[in-house]
């Protein structure tokens, strides 16, 4: 007898866990997609949320103003000490007037620029901040911020203690000499750095060699600072004499 056709095999479908499988699929590939859009939105910088997160450091007596408690605060927040050079250049940036305090148009000034909204958004632009001193024109531009920054309002220069904590920062790991000179202000009879002579500092740090063999005694600098060559030309002698 002829044998009979096989029959084919019917077709199947897709199994259970096919079907399970393709499904979770589908909703970790959607919950992909919403997280994505999520973070987008959440990286969005947001004026509200940046306000909101200020009103945390302030008090209900003066809302409109960061005061030195919520400085402090500020600074555990984004991982720095008060006195980091990163606080400084924060503080450029946001055009704060005074030292220890920033207002609230102060506040979204600088952070809506840097699009910072929290203090993981600031810390990741610390860095960036930091960096920005090592562009010659930008640091001449914060250092002499700093002055008006630093001194008091109500005086017309800068305390000489106020002074070399803010040259300890700013010049101190830069300028070769800056040791020798926070040892002649120590010395000096300076109780006051006005903002001639504090600019000049910048300039003599920046033109004026090591060995002190290109300064001219006879040019325009200040004479605090014809005063700290004199010393510390004699210091030398007296050390080589020695």
């Amino acid at each position: 007898m002829p044998r009979g056709k096989r029959r084919s095999a019917p077709e199947m479908g897709p199994s259970e866990d096919d079907r399970h499988s393709s499904k979770r699929q589908r909703n970790a590939y959607q919950t992909s997609q919403s997280s994505r859009r999520y973070n987008k939105v959440d990286d969005a910088f947001s004026q509200k949320r940046c306000l909101t997160w200020f009103r945390e450091y302030t008090t209900p007596d003066d809302p409109d103003t960061l005061g030195p408690e919520g400085m402090e605060k500020f600074c555990e927040d984004i991982g720095v000490e008060p006195e980091n050079v990163a606080m400084l250049v924060l503080a450029y940036k946001m055009g704060a007037r005074q030292m220890g305090f920033f207002t609230q148009s102060e506040w979204l000034k600088g952070l809506t620029d840097l699009q910072c909204d929290t203090s993981g958004k600031v810390q990741c632009k610390l860095d960036y901040l930091r960096n920005l001193l090592n562009d010659s024109n930008a640091f001449k531009i914060i250092y002499r911020y700093a002055y008006d920054f630093a001194r008091d309002k109500d005086q017309r220069s800068m305390d000489i203690e106020t002074a070399k904590a803010m040259l300890q920062l700013l010049l101190g790991k830069h300028w070769p000499l800056y040791a020798q000179f926070a040892q002649f202000l120590e010395q000096s009879k300076y109780k006051v750095i006005n903002k001639d002579q504090w600019c000049n500092i910048l300039e003599f740090s920046r033109t004026i060699s090591n060995d002190l063999t290109n300064y001219d005694v006879d040019g325009a600098w200040p004479v605090m600072l014809d005063e700290f060559v004199e010393w510390l030309r004699l210091l030398r002698s007296q050390s080589t004499i020695s």
